[in-house]
């Protein structure tokens, strides 16, 4: 069973949505148990950073995201998942993540692409074979949402890079936890071959 989980935040449904096309058992949960017992864990998400860590703090769901990760649960951020997932965020100075990886978050810097947010499709230049990216061919293009973008402490860890105005860390893994910045729920068949990738694991 995958568990989404839910904090309120938009994109919850196309998600659900995707992984009911692949043929898995999803549900939307913010229940401890339900989460803690599932196979897999997807955090998704749309929306501001210092919002989003209020409501899951409201709710429970930081120590519970934590056991998630703790245990081997193989967990995926999504988006604004996967800011969430780190340290903190311009977009919320004060405002601790999850820290469960290294990095920080940064706005798009003004540029040659003048529209913030980034919106549309960018191809990937793909590192460090992750294993979402099985069977995915370097270039392949996903489609983005986003006005500020992960910068990871960690190379090692990044999978996937992009390039709007600044070189922007799309995808990273680590043991267990996995995220992207991208929607794989709405990038064709690249992102339901991630996704489908994820269930695998």
């Amino acid at each position: 069973m995958v568990a989404i989980i839910d904090y309120d935040a938009g994109n919850i449904k196309s998600v659900e949505k995707a992984m009911h096309y692949l043929g898995a058992d999803a549900l939307v949960t913010r229940d401890r148990r339900e989460i803690l017992n599932a196979d897999k864990v997807i955090l998704p998400g749309v929306g501001a950073f210092g919002d989003a860590m209020e409501k899951i703090r409201s709710y429970g769901l930081e120590s519970v995201i934590h056991e998630v990760v703790e245990k081997g649960t193989p967990f995926l951020g999504i988006c604004l998942g996967l800011q969430l997932m780190f340290d903190r965020s311009e977009e919320a100075p004060g405002i601790k993540g999850l820290s469960l990886l290294r990095g920080e978050i940064l706005k798009i810097p003004k540029g040659e692409y003048t529209k913030i947010p980034h919106m549309g499709w960018n191809s990937l230049e793909l590192k460090n074979n992750g294993r979402l990216f099985e069977g995915i061919d370097d270039g392949a293009y996903v489609y983005f949402v986003h006005s500020y973008y992960l910068k990871a402490a960690e190379g090692s860890i990044v999978t996937a890079e992009t390039y709007y105005n600044t070189r922007i860390h799309a995808s990273v893994e680590k043991d267990n936890v996995f995220a992207c910045q991208f929607h794989p729920e709405k990038s064709s068949a690249v992102g339901l071959k991630m996704l489908e990738n994820f269930l695998k694991l």
